[in-house]
């Protein structure tokens, strides 16, 4: 069931009424798709957060707009103030609820790897994946168990469970977790002799200047 949010139109598009739109709390945002026309709106700005927060950031919203027909709609991107951290716009994109589309869904590790227990290190190269699912089968994450991963070992796309209801779009060969030594064979051979005799150095040699000494 989708999420239940209310908007109110934006005629006066200056700069003026935006700051004042965000001033009083709200967030100037733009809901389109579908073959719909483009239409700016407001929305309130701690229901959005606490939405996206709750919900996860592919959730359906049922956008509630003023003087028509609600409508179903994503978050589709939205502009954070770097200096203040607020959010200062949004994008909706009206979704078809029968239709698939494609989307980015977080990747979230569960477990603790065995390899990980015996000093090995659990790296994880990929943090989103694609996926095409209809608005409701869209899963809010896809979660990985890792803890059967010995040192070595690793998990590719292409070994996580299989959905009816969703397809990741991501090659099957593509690395999402791996566990590895603490030290590899290249740092071992790199690593200093402590019977290893100095490199001698030519006496005539011009002395390193201060900068380069370290």
């Amino acid at each position: 069931m989708a999420v239940k949010l209310k908007s109110t139109n934006r005629e006066d598009l200056t700069k003026s009424a935006t700051k004042e739109i965000r001033n009083s709390g709200k967030v100037p945002a733009v809901v389109y798709g579908q073959n719909k026309e483009p239409r700016a709106i407001s929305v309130d700005s701690i229901e959005l957060v606490k939405t996206v927060r709750d919900e996860g950031r592919n959730a359906i919203i049922s956008l509630d707009l003023e003087n028509s027909d609600a409508v179903d709609v994503m978050l589709h991107e939205y502009q954070i103030d770097p200096i203040k951290d607020e959010l200062i716009h949004a994008d909706f994109y009206v979704v078809n609820m029968s239709e698939e589309m494609d989307v980015e869904v977080p990747v979230r590790i569960d477990g603790e790897a065995k390899g990980a227990k015996d000093g090995g290190v659990l790296q994880q190269p990929l943090y989103v994946l694609q996926v095409r699912a209809k608005p409701n089968n869209i899963p809010e994450e896809i979660v990985v168990d890792v803890s059967a991963l010995q040192i070595g070992e690793g998990l590719t796309v292409g070994d996580l469970p299989s959905a009816s209801n969703y397809e990741i779009l991501d090659e099957q060969e593509t690395t999402v977790v791996t566990v590895t030594t603490p030290d590899t064979l290249e740092d071992v051979e790199e690593a200093p002799d402590e019977d290893d005799k100095p490199e001698l150095v030519d006496p005539e040699a011009e002395p390193l200047n201060e900068e380069n000494k370290e």
